[in-house]
């Protein structure tokens, strides 16, 4: 069977390196790349993928040979590229957040049901941890019976110094719910079962960055649905001293278990990452879950192949993006700047 062909456009963000190598080692084949201007991450990739071609933007969603187009570009940009590529007859993996405005997710819901193509947001800290594979399988299995409660940790490195301009502007990045939550909330109605979610509370802050009062560095949200609870706190405060970008993890409580996920870092424990915790009845125990795993990549080439939603359905998909822009939008602000952040135009 012919390999899917795929190429990269837009190398703002460093997550195109992990969304393309996840391709790859399903199978995929990388037919070249494309981005506006000298990001930094362009010379990453360049590193990563030398034998990739650099090609025009027109050239490469003109090309029948490519089928998937991997998207990481500005956040505000996201929204117009993917739908350009859908129209192109492209399927489409963006980078989270796929979008940042209610307008952009409309028109995106309006372009696949007339397109039929996949817009898949990578949501990248469970679809490329193997932790969660792990945790997916024991929840599937019943081993902590009903899932009635996460809770979702995902603290951040700033490193300010290295970042573009655009990372601390609201209007186009989002906000800090928009972005960096939007991980949380689909794990919440991944591993609760749920269709859908309501927001039951929100805020946002700036506490250590007073200097740039358009850029919030803290995030929380409570949110429920018809069958679970659920709690996210996001920011960027990783310390230096941690060997990583953040220590992320998440708590699964059941009605007959407990399951912890230390997907990056176990502090000052055992080396290495993707460390899950599992006590129930009859265990309790250390897994360690490195070499799980990413079904995510496979299935995307199955659904681009047979229509499918075997990485992730649509509907949640859009569902996420949703939530996250619907917490951002009611949240509380405090901090440096204590007035409410309200959604950009457009």
């Amino acid at each position: 069977m012919k390999p899917i062909g795929f190429a990269a456009l837009g190398l703002d963000h460093r997550h195109i390196y992990g969304m393309t190598q996840g391709m790859l080692d399903a199978g995929a084949e990388l037919a070249g790349w494309w981005t506006e201007g000298d990001p930094q991450p362009r010379a990453g990739f360049v590193k990563r993928f030398p034998d990739a071609p650099q090609r025009s933007l027109e050239e490469l969603l003109e090309d029948p040979g490519i089928d998937l187009v991997l998207i990481a570009c500005r956040p505000d940009r996201r929204a117009d590229l993917a739908i350009t590529a859908m129209r192109a007859g492209k399927d489409v993996m963006v980078d989270k957040p796929g979008c940042i405005t209610a307008d952009e997710l409309a028109r995106l819901r309006e372009t696949v049901a007339e397109t039929g193509r996949i817009w898949s947001v990578n949501f990248s800290e469970r679809f490329e941890v193997p932790a969660t594979t792990v945790a997916t399988q024991l929840v599937r299995d019943g081993a902590i019976g009903t899932v009635v409660h996460t809770v979702g940790l995902g603290p951040h490195r700033l490193n300010a110094a290295t970042r573009p301009d655009w990372f601390f502007t609201s209007a186009a990045y989002g906000g800090i719910l928009t972005d960096i939550a939007s991980h949380q909330i689909e794990q919440f109605l991944h591993f609760t079962g749920s269709e859908d979610a309501e927001i039951m509370m929100a805020s946002v802050g700036n506490f250590a960055n007073p200097d740039i009062p358009d850029f919030e560095d803290f995030g929380q949200i409570s949110l429920r649905s018809d069958r679970a609870q659920g709690y996210i706190r996001v920011d960027w405060y990783t310390a230096d001293a941690l060997p990583n970008w953040g220590d992320g993890r998440l708590f699964i409580s059941g009605t007959e278990g407990t399951i912890e996920l230390r997907k990056y870092v176990d502090v000052a424990g055992r080396p290495g990452t993707d460390h899950l915790f599992l006590v129930n009845g009859e265990r309790c125990e250390h897994i360690d879950c490195s070499a799980a795993p990413l079904p995510y990549f496979g299935n995307l080439i199955a659904d681009i192949r047979n229509r499918t939603e075997s990485a992730c359905p649509q509907e949640r998909t859009f569902r996420v993006c949703e939530l996250a822009m619907e917490a951002q939008r009611i949240a509380a602000r405090c901090g440096a700047n204590g007035k409410r952040h309200t959604e950009p135009d457009g």
